[in-house]
């Protein structure tokens, strides 16, 4: 294994689409909910684990998960469990961790991906990152990994690139267009020169640094100012006086929309972002009826095509529904219909304002 390969997993979110089970003190990405027997963080781990030490693998999370985090991936150092005091979206995450690679070792070349993703073939993941790693040590780039599209989603971000390549398999990056509607949707999938932004970039420290100092000086500059203290046993002090001055803003936003040295790596190796019940349903097993089931007394009766979720020990009888997600938890039961998911997030938010945040 390369000294020099490092990852960030990114495992900071609270997960609202899959809520009721995820919940602000125990969000998705520490939840089984494939029921696989391993935590969406834990299958994080094992992939990046097969070709990254495990010394090299840290995760960027809120401090409220830090003990969750060490519960559940106890083979990192705990030093290698970054807190962020306060969730500022992923580009201040990518920050601090390159600033404090950058003064660990400054050849370091650096995996950023989200905790929450579904990798069916790890060993073709495992084969694309390789070659990005070779790619992003030898040439000033930042690269991310576009996945092959398989029909319209709009619950995806989309990415253009050039046709020819510049290298075996790596394409310069045209736009980013964020979750467009059905016909563009439709319109991207026909040119066949767009891919879906898979969130997972890889790209050498120094490179990525120079991007902020050129794209977010002031974001930039909070981090610089502190860099004494990365590495050391003021480095959380640091990031607690860092985090509140952080602009709110993303990595793909803030840096790969406007840098021109982005190129892509059309890949294929089973991706799901998991990013909803129905991205759940996708992904698990189906009866003969097209009925998701994740629970062990789960009886199904004269119902089609739902998403089911529940508690090993508790029974429940579903008849006569289709197409709805079906979450019961010890203290919440949501029924919804399946093409209303992405509506979930403004449930959760009137929720919040008409019962405060018991059941959040």
């Amino acid at each position: 294994m390369n000294k020099n390969y490092y990852v960030a997993i990114m495992a900071g979110g609270i997960g609202s689409r899959f809520w009721p089970m995820s919940r602000t003190d125990f969000p998705k990405q520490f939840l089984d909910i494939l029921n696989i027997g391993r935590t969406l963080i834990q299958g994080t781990f094992d992939r990046f684990a097969a070709f990254i030490p495990a010394e090299n693998i840290y995760v960027v999370t809120s401090d409220q998960y830090k003990d969750i985090v060490a519960e559940q991936l106890p083979e990192i150092p705990v030093a290698n469990i970054l807190c962020e005091p306060s969730r500022k979206n992923t580009a201040p995450c990518v920050a601090y961790i390159a600033h404090k690679l950058l003064h660990l070792n400054p050849e370091a070349n650096l995996i950023c991906a989200p905790a929450d993703h579904i990798i069916l073939e790890p060993e073709n993941f495992k084969t694309t990152c390789l070659g990005a790693l070779n790619f992003t040590a030898n040439i000033k780039a930042l690269v991310t990994l576009g996945i092959k599209p398989t029909h319209p989603n709009t619950g995806y971000g989309y990415i253009q690139y050039d046709q020819q390549s510049v290298s075996e398999n790596v394409y310069k990056v045209k736009t980013f267009t964020e979750k467009p509607d059905l016909e563009l949707a439709k319109t991207f999938i026909a040119s066949g020169d767009f891919l879906w932004n898979a969130g997972i970039f890889v790209w050498q420290v120094k490179n990525i640094v120079a991007a902020f100092e050129k794209l977010l000086p002031e974001l930039n500059e909070l981090f610089e100012t502190e860099k004494a203290s990365f590495n050391t046993a003021s480095e959380q002090e640091a990031i607690d006086r860092i985090y509140p001055q952080c602009v709110n803003i993303s990595i793909d936003y803030g840096i790969m929309e406007k840098a021109d040295n982005v190129y892509i790596i059309p890949s294929s190796f089973g991706w799901s972002d998991l990013g909803t019940w129905g991205s759940a349903y996708e992904n698990l097993q189906k009866d003969y009826l097209e009925n998701a089931v994740a629970g062990d007394n789960v009886v199904v009766i004269d119902a089609t095509k739902n998403m089911v979720h529940a508690d090993n020990k508790k029974l429940v009888l579903l008849q006569g529904l289709d197409d709805f997600i079906v979450v019961d938890t010890k203290d919440v039961l949501m029924i919804c219909k399946k093409d209303r998911e992405q509506e979930i997030k403004q449930y959760v938010a009137e929720i919040k304002r008409s019962k405060g945040d018991k059941f959040l």
